[in-house]
């Protein structure tokens, strides 16, 4: 049943990458199942989007959570975050697009303790002032965060951009220089595989 499950939240996350306003008939026909079985795991649309966005939070908090404890520079760590992050910002990017509509309110509150970790990233940059404060960090990492996604977004059209774009982009959101974004998104231990 669980194999059922994670194959249907797989396909949706295609499906709706794809069109997010697939419908759950759609997800079933791809996924290999009648609408019923869809339905008997997400009794709604809106709890099929609540599972995709629970399985993206636990993902990224976990890589959030592994950086953050290297103790690493704010810069450094947020550069490794998002080498980390970058395969994640893809398969999840239709969370971005959902989060404009109808679920938003609901995907806010279910990513709001990967928000709560980042704003703290932020802010120790901006104590230890390797970031800007031109912004609250809460809205600063919000913004910085989803740049990444829309590069992502945009990278996966047209293959022309890459992690560079999106940790350079990001960092200089930030406020870091842009020739020590550059750096850190060279740095070999910043590099997604």
């Amino acid at each position: 049943m669980k194999d059922t499950r994670e194959r249907i939240l797989d396909v949706a996350l295609e499906i709706l990458g794809k069109n997010p306003d697939a419908s759950m008939g759609d997800v079933a026909s791809a996924a290999g199942v009648v609408r019923r079985t869809v339905y008997g795991y997400f009794p709604s649309r809106a709890d099929l989007v609540a599972a995709l966005t629970q399985r993206a939070v636990s993902e990224i908090a976990a890589v959030l959570a592994e950086i953050t404890a290297a103790h690493e520079a704010a810069d450094q760590a947020w550069a490794g975050f998002i080498a980390r992050l970058w395969p994640l910002a893809h398969r999840y990017r239709v969370l971005v697009a959902l989060r404009r509509g109808e679920y938003g309110e609901e995907i806010h509150s279910i990513l709001g303790p990967v928000e709560k970790m980042l704003a703290e990233l932020v802010e120790r940059g901006q104590d230890s002032e390797l970031f800007g404060k031109h912004l609250p960090a809460d809205v600063l990492s919000e913004v910085a965060y989803a740049a990444v996604f829309a590069i992502a977004d945009n990278d996966l059209s047209r293959g022309t951009l890459g992690v560079g774009a999106a940790t350079v982009t990001s960092l200089l959101m930030l406020g870091v220089p842009e020739a020590r974004a550059k750096f850190l998104a060279d740095s070999p231990h910043t590099r997604s595989g």
